[in-house]
């Protein structure tokens, strides 16, 4: 049995669940609201504020879904209760970001500055004072990691400098630049 997939979700009390036919569940809660279409396979039940999920046999594909299911229905849950936030910082001469309206603007040393629209209202850009890092947040734990991926990719941090866009507390290993030949002519 999957250790994960076997474990219950706690579901708090400001949030509401329903699972239709076919295994659509939709979660709603303080921050918002979210749907996913899960495997008919798997089977959801909610019973006494607690989701528990099943699978029919020990078959290699029920096995990858029940623990796959129960993953994404617990970050449904904590997502539209408490949210989740990606961290970045820029760093680099001249490298900051800054808010326009609800868009983030980084310049990152290109000939223009780049502009990331959130791709839905539920996603929010928050930008330091400094300008040296800035907060992704929101209810969908995906759609904040895809974007937080897609941020970085516009400058990842380079190995000799540091320079780039990096995720908070992620470690760059600095490699050595070239070594002069001194007294050669």
């Amino acid at each position: 049995m999957s250790r994960i997939g076997k474990m219950p979700i706690t579901v708090p009390t400001k949030v509401k669940v329903s699972i239709d036919k076919g295994n659509l569940v939709t979660v709603s809660g303080p921050k918002g609201t979210l749907q996913q279409q899960f495997d008919p396979d798997m089977q959801i039940e909610l019973r006494e504020n607690q989701l528990k999920i099943s699978r029919p046999t020990d078959q290699r594909g029920h096995r990858a879904q029940h623990g796959l299911t129960r993953a994404v229905l617990a970050n449904m849950v904590q997502g539209v209760n408490a949210g989740f936030t990606r961290r970045l910082e820029v760093r680099g001469v001249g490298y900051r970001a800054e808010k326009r309206g609800s868009s983030l603007v980084l310049s990152v040393g290109k000939s223009h500055t780049v502009e990331f629209v959130p791709p839905s209202a539920d996603v929010v850009f928050e930008v330091d004072k400094d300008g040296r890092s800035f907060t992704i947040s929101g209810i969908d734990k995906t759609r904040i990691g895809e974007l937080a991926a897609e941020v970085r990719r516009t400058r990842p941090p380079e190995p000799y400098q540091g320079k780039g866009i990096r995720y908070e507390g992620e470690y760059v290993r600095q490699k050595a630049g070239k070594t002069g030949k001194a007294g050669k002519k």
